[in-house]
């Protein structure tokens, strides 16, 4: 099949991220700074145990303390993408990183649970949230061509660093004992402020200033400006309102196998290390479908909503054949599906985020990032727990896994209602504003607020009496 775009083509459409060089240090940043936010958030069971026997609580009640920690880097990820719009990216990533290491520091002199839901879940997870959006979409901007490859590389590193921290923050846990290991784990998490440092500089417009001191004594002027850098303008459209509807429910199914095949296996007979080698084996084959997509991605001989619908429909599928392969007693089958749903699982993980900017636009990248995050938290937040709640009305999976697939499929479907959907071409970018206009249309806005009434009609009565042309 012919390439959908060339080169050429996409070099006419508008200015290009470099494709290297500098761009490739961001990827290394970012694979850094993935590792030590969804890699250390995936390996914290291993506190589980420990906080259990120490405070004496349920395990509903010590789960709450990954929840919020979760929550709270998606809630945060909007506020991340603002204040990037507002001033430095740098300084926000820097400052997310310090915030990370101070919530894990403060945790490991926590005497009961409020204390580690604080630092823990808000205080940590408000600086994964000033982390994440905004490095992801630095190294968007740097690539164009090879935008998706880079993603998928960056994004490995939270496979890998989970099979890296598990055995790692154990061997902790038994030398230095649980605050012995948060401690450990809040200086490890400093290294997030030399990878934000290595972000450029961006300048700021030269009326962005002005517009700032022009506006902060106007509270109309104050909230334009909030809208403007947290891009609330995207929810008025349609094709940005419709690719979030179909990630959120993504985002509903997509988890549910991570939290319930280990249990699925164990109700289907088999023993304890087999239910966790299929879910080893389904992370590794994760890993190599974020570089295996992000790869065949950037050929170019498909477009990349396409690629995202069939491999969002063959995930969903996959989930809902999980609980079948077993109905038989095989290992080998539910192994096999199992490999399967974890490739396919891993090819969303970049394509999820390379889709953004043809439906907003790279100019509004940073802000289309955030509100994701955010609206797609609730699917993720309600998936699991449906999930369990099904398991126990009906006595097995077998309703939790079709559900959840059922889930990915319907929002195959509605990615094919996006606008252009059917073309074999991409459709023109999409052009949002810029941030010099933004300043320019701010400073008028508030040249016009200064103004008197009577001002206004002078204004008026003068663009009347103006010749044509």
């Amino acid at each position: 099949m012919a390439s959908v775009r060339t080169a050429a083509d996409r070099r006419e459409d508008g200015p290009e991220g470099p494709d290297g060089g500098w761009g490739w240090v961001l990827v290394a940043a970012l694979f850094v700074s993935t590792s030590l936010v969804f890699g250390l958030m995936r390996s914290l069971g291993i506190f589980f145990v420990e906080f259990v026997q120490y405070f004496d609580e349920s395990a509903q009640a010590i789960s709450w303390i990954s929840s919020t920690g979760l929550a709270a880097q998606q809630f945060f990820s909007p506020l991340g993408a603002a204040l990037s719009n507002a001033y430095d990216t740098r300084l926000v990533v820097m400052a997310g990183g310090c915030l990370a290491a101070l919530g894990l520091i403060l945790a490991s002199q926590a005497t009961c649970l409020a204390h580690l839901y604080l630092t823990m879940g808000v205080i940590s997870g408000l600086g994964w949230g000033l982390v994440f959006i905004p490095m992801v979409a630095t190294v968007m901007s740097s690539f164009t061509r090879r935008r998706a490859l880079a993603l998928g590389v960056a994004f490995s590193s939270i496979g890998l660093s989970s099979f890296a921290f598990n055995p790692l923050f154990q061997l902790m846990v038994e030398r230095y004992a649980w605050r012995g290991a948060l401690l450990i784990l809040g200086g490890l998490s400093l290294n997030i402020v030399p990878c934000g440092a290595l972000i450029p500089t961006r300048p700021r417009p030269k009326d962005a200033e002005k517009v700032s001191a022009e506006t902060a004594s106007s509270g109309g002027g104050v909230l334009r400006r909030v809208s403007s850098y947290l891009e609330l303008s995207l929810l008025c459209q349609r094709s940005y309102l419709t690719y979030t509807m179909a990630i959120t429910l993504l985002n509903a199914g997509y988890f549910v196998p991570y939290v319930h095949l280990v249990a699925h296996s164990r109700h289907a007979g088999f023993s304890q290390y087999q239910a966790a080698f299929v879910m080893s084996a389904a992370g590794a084959a994760d890993i190599f479908g974020r570089v295996a997509s992000g790869w065949f991605s950037d050929l170019g001989h498909f477009r990349l909503i396409h690629l995202m619908t069939v491999c969002t429909a063959l995930a969903g599928l996959f989930i809902m054949l999980l609980p079948v392969s077993t109905l038989w007693g095989s290992y080998a089958a539910l192994m096999a599906v199992s490999l399967l749903y974890g490739f396919c699982s891993g090819t969303l993980t970049s394509l999820v985020f390379t889709v953004v900017p043809m439906v907003a636009g790279v100019e509004r990248m940073m802000g289309a990032l955030g509100l994701l995050q955010l609206i797609e938290s609730w699917g993720g937040l309600l998936g699991s727990p449906l999930s369990g709640l099904l398991k126990d009305v009906t006595g097995d999976y077998m309703a939790s896994f079709v559900v959840s697939g059922s889930f990915l499929i319907l929002s195959s479907l509605i990615m094919t209602t996006l606008p252009h959907y059917f073309s074999c071409t991409d459709p023109p970018p999409v052009q949002g504003p810029s941030q010099e206009d933004k300043c320019e249309g701010l400073a008028s806005e508030t040249e016009r607020m200064n103004q008197t009434p009577c001002e206004w009609r002078d204004e008026e009565a003068l663009s009347h009496c103006r010749p044509p042309g």
